[in-house]
């Protein structure tokens, strides 16, 4: 009676010992050290590999012109604002003209007196002419003496030269002149191509100085980007190779473009090289100017080294 509980404790145990160490042997036959090793063959084939560079940058204008006045004074209008398409040979504003009006008039007074200087130079030209050439005929007949007819030449002589500086007058006056009606034709700045108000520097009212930019217009079509790339992996960068541009506020679009060139002078403080990439079709709507650009530069091909053999791979 004492045996059975034992024997059965004993035949439970191996029920269950027997199907954990036929598990473990199974386990270690198909995936453990004593696993077969599989053995996969492969054809080696040669190929072209196609290496890309990645580069960021920041869209830029190639082509600003900044408009404002040839003189200083104050701004009468400006209607147009940033954003606002422009056309070639229009008005973007107006200087006042202070007292330029009264300048030009000062002048036009001033050419009227050199030009009457110079009526009076031409007669006493005239006049002494005609003294020396009666004084000339009078010593033929002894009737003067010669220091007479020297007087007469000196004469002559200051007359042609008076002539002379009423000329230069004349042609300084005119030349005055003009420079103010130029100046008062540049009260009205215009535009000298089609583009966009980039920046407005000013306001109504608003004091300009001599070559200070009131309105900078940008050719849409002159964007470009200013990339950076690593020198360490920019061999084989140049003019010419495709680009593909992905824009910070549209990442999920992918632009196509062309490196225009590679600038001849790095960044020795990053160690980068700069380069201009153009986009092939003009982004709609136009980027900002400033906006971070991420570039990938499809480079040359590698040339392919190796035959065709076979390898055996052991995984």
């Amino acid at each position: 009676m004492k045996k059975l509980p034992l024997q059965g404790r004993t035949l439970a145990l191996l029920a269950v010992i027997i199907p954990l160490l036929a598990l473990f042997i199974y386990v270690g036959l198909r995936s453990g050290p004593l696993a077969p090793v599989s053995v996969t063959v492969a054809k080696v084939e040669s190929g072209v590999i196609s290496p890309s560079l990645f580069g960021i940058g920041t869209v830029e204008a190639r082509y600003t012109y900044k408009i404002g006045p040839t003189f200083a004074g104050r701004v009468k209008s400006l209607d147009v604002h940033v954003g606002e398409q422009v056309q070639a040979g229009q008005v973007l504003s107006e200087m006042e003209p202070i007292d330029l009006d009264d300048r030009i008039r000062s002048q036009e007074s001033v050419l009227k007196r050199a030009q009457a200087a110079l009526v009076e130079a031409e007669a006493r030209k005239v006049f002494a002419e005609q003294q020396l050439q009666r004084y000339a005929q009078l010593l033929d007949v002894q009737a003067v003496s010669e220091e007479s007819v020297t007087v007469k030449r000196q004469d002559l002589q200051v007359a042609d030269a008076a002539l002379s500086v009423a000329k230069a007058d004349i042609a300084r006056a005119r030349s005055d002149g003009e420079g103010l009606i130029a100046q008062k034709s540049n009260l009205r700045l215009i535009t000298p191509v089609a583009g966009i108000v980039a920046v407005r520097d000013a306001d109504p009212g608003t004091t300009i100085v001599a070559g200070q930019a009131v309105v900078e217009v940008i050719v849409p079509k002159s964007l470009w980007i200013n990339v950076r790339f690593d020198q360490i992996s920019a061999s084989g960068l140049a003019g010419g190779l495709p680009a593909h541009i992905a824009l910070r506020s549209r990442s999920d679009q992918v632009l196509q473009g062309t490196v225009l060139r590679v600038e001849p002078i790095a960044d020795v403080v990053t160690e980068e090289m700069l380069a201009k990439v153009t986009f092939d079709n003009q982004p709609q709507p136009l980027p900002s100017l400033g906006e971070l650009a991420e570039v990938t530069v499809d480079l040359p091909a590698l040339a392919s080294r190796s035959t065709n053999t076979q390898r055996c791979c052991a995984t």
